[in-house]
């Protein structure tokens, strides 16, 4: 594992070098001479800031570490946009020559760059702007007590350096405004990342609601031992479902953990366990939307996940819509299962979002 580790940090410091070159080589390339030491040095800090910041975070957590963090994550989500910027300026440049014409290339980087930078800018302010969806879904069989009902549907706060308990309590009080009859929160509340998991989880003691408040872990919750995060969870008041069933008035509501579902043969099994009746409808709270064909197998009538970001920020969303395809956001069917999918409310890594919106999912049931 730790051989994984180390050779998973080399190959991406290694890129973010090859990286901050091209910037280094397109931003000096007409550049005053005087201007090139400078932006040597400061590319230089750059370019070892994001893994020195995250090393740091897996181990620590003060404000020095969180604001350390929150700068390099940012420049290296900003940093997709100016690669593009500079890749474009190239081509510009190299267009140009093959036509006879001759451009102020240092003109046309700092342009080009501009636009990236406020398109960074955008992408950060827009992932702090949290979004109601609202949704209506039918389900077969639906007792009566539940017929009109509203239920929350959250994931991925990602609790950690950039996101803390204010964040948290604002989530809650978002969907306290909201007053859902049941709360699902579908996995990677915590980042992974070093953290006081019982104070960070304290606002979720403010969160109730008729038909009850459930989670299932997720990934990051479950990269190591998970039972400090389910301990925190379950302390504030919400009711942890570790590959497990509960039901309510009539509802049957799953929970399977992410390291159960991550094989198609485990979730299979994990679900047969529970002894769902497929005459009855059933909810599965489940991080990932990896395996739905499983789930319809099962008798699911829905299911709930997060975990894809929708990609988060342009390029990386078409990368996840071409893993996820039509589970990758959004209410989405396969046979008698229905599968929503929520872009999240939190990010990972860099804190921007473009072609993407963070949100809080209210279904109503019919």
């Amino acid at each position: 594992m730790r051989r994984r580790i180390f050779v998973f940090i080399t190959v991406f410091q290694s890129l973010l070098f090859l990286i901050h070159l091209l910037l280094y080589e397109t931003w000096t390339y007409s550049a005053p001479t005087h201007e090139r030491p400078w932006i040597a040095w400061t590319l230089g800090v750059l370019s070892v800031s994001f893994v020195a910041a995250s090393l740091l975070a897996w181990r620590y957590s003060n404000a020095f570490v969180g604001a350390f963090y929150k700068v390099a994550a940012v420049w290296v989500g900003v940093l997709t946009f100016l690669t593009f910027a500079a890749v474009l300026s190239w081509i510009m440049l190299w267009m140009a020559r093959l036509a006879g014409f001759t451009l102020d290339f240092h003109l046309i980087v700092e342009v080009v760059s501009g636009i990236a930078a406020l398109i960074g800018l955008y992408a950060v302010l827009n992932a702090s702007w949290t979004r109601i969806t609202r949704v209506r879904v039918q389900l077969a069989n639906l007792p009566a007590s539940w017929r009109g009902h509203k239920i929350a549907l959250i994931s991925d706060l990602h609790l950690g350096p950039v996101r803390n308990g204010s964040f948290l309590r604002r989530m809650v009080a978002m969907l306290m405004k909201h007053s859902p009859d049941a709360v699902f929160i579908a996995g990677d509340l915590y980042d992974g990342t070093a953290i006081d998991a019982a104070r960070a989880a304290t606002p979720l003691s403010a969160l109730s609601a008729p038909h009850g408040v459930y989670f299932a872990a997720g990934n990051h919750e479950q990269f190591r031992d998970d039972t400090k995060y389910l301990s925190a969870v379950a302390a504030a008041g919400v009711r942890v479902l570790n590959d497990e069933k509960v039901e309510v008035d009539g509802l049957q509501i799953a929970g399977i953990s992410y390291r159960t579902s991550t094989q198609s043969g485990n979730l299979a099994a994990a679900l047969d366990k529970l002894e769902l009746d497929r005459n009855r409808p059933s909810i599965l709270l489940t991080h990932a939307p990896d395996h739905p064909a499983v789930a319809e197998a099962a008798g699911i009538s829905l299911q709930l996940s997060g975990h894809t970001h929708l990609g988060q920020f342009i390029p990386w969303t078409w990368f996840a819509r071409r893993v996820y395809r039509q589970f990758v956001y959004g209410l989405s069917r396969i046979g008698g299962l229905q599968v929503y999918t929520s872009s999240g409310a939190g990010t990972w890594g860099p804190p921007l979002r473009l072609g993407s919106n963070p949100e809080i999912v209210l279904l109503q049931l019919e």
